[in-house]
């Protein structure tokens, strides 16, 4: 089987609001989402269908025609559109990226011949996104950053092999990185709401529970959790998502970028990919 995907870039406005609500309740789900004039956003879809290869032609589908059957779709629903004002089906449900992911799968799913839709990925801008593939739930990535160092060293090596392994990462001094982290829940979104999870309360959870321990903080020498640990992207992936876990029962991965080029995804035990 063969994975193809395209990009596809389109502008949209869009108000989150809950008519049976008191202005200061959609206020306080909403925050500036609930502004009456409406904000607006950037967005980038990616659309992945997959497929046997066609050994005479050596392709699995032609891309123009996903190219023409996605832009068509974007170009008459979604972009320039406030959508929540023009588009029927958001005029009964609210905008959020998760209803957006959803309504998207749906309108594409059977569209096109000789291939499959495997997966339709939403950025909103740079730190939210969601995805839908196949028949998994709806996913929201939420992306934060916060500032550490640390000293890469394994007490269960000696000197010259902790050298050998982790070169000037095993400084006695440490060095440090510009984290990126994402976090990804999964679930079906609230009828009312649209989301998966407040976003308020996600980021609350993710501020008070992972950043407010990690940032601008020494992981080995500043933290508990990893005095007795060798804090790896690995390790320390893994560890945020053991600390999220209890409070974030749709926590679905860890995602830590430790620089552009070094990226780590954890599950978490026993969960699937």
């Amino acid at each position: 089987m063969l994975y193809l995907s395209r990009r596809i870039d389109f502008s949209a406005t869009h108000v989150y609001r809950v008519p049976a609500w008191s202005e200061e309740e959609n206020r306080r789900v909403f925050g500036k989402c609930n502004n009456p004039s409406g904000h607006g956003h950037d967005y980038k879809l990616e659309i992945m269908v997959k497929g046997p290869l066609n050994e005479k032609s050596g392709i699995v589908v032609n891309t123009t025609e996903i190219k023409q059957i996605a832009n068509s779709f974007v170009s008459e629903e979604l972009d320039g559109k406030f959508l929540d004002r023009e588009h029927p089906f958001f005029q009964q449900r609210i905008p959020t990226t998760e209803n957006l992911v959803q309504y998207i799968w749906q309108s594409l799913e059977n569209r096109f011949k000789g291939c499959e839709l495997h997966r339709i990925r939403l950025h909103e801008n740079h730190y939210l996104s969601a995805e839908r593939e196949g028949g998994s739930m709806t996913r929201l990535t939420r992306k934060y950053h916060f500032c550490a160092a640390h000293r890469l060293h394994s007490n269960d090596l000696s000197p010259e092999e902790n050298i050998a392994l982790f070169g000037k990462c095993n400084n006695p001094h440490g060095h440090g990185h510009n984290y990126y982290l994402d976090v990804t829940v999964q679930g079906e979104p609230d009828p009312i709401t649209g989301m998966i999870i407040h976003l308020s309360e996600l980021d609350e959870i993710v501020e008070t529970v992972v950043l407010n321990k990690f940032d601008h903080k020494h992981l080995n020498l500043d933290t508990e959790e990893f005095k007795d640990l060798n804090p790896t992207s690995e390790v320390v992936a893994m560890v945020i998502y053991n600390l999220l876990h209890p409070h974030l029962p749709q926590l679905h991965k860890i995602g830590l970028w430790e620089t552009e080029k070094n990226y780590f995804e954890y599950y978490g035990t026993g969960e699937q990919t």
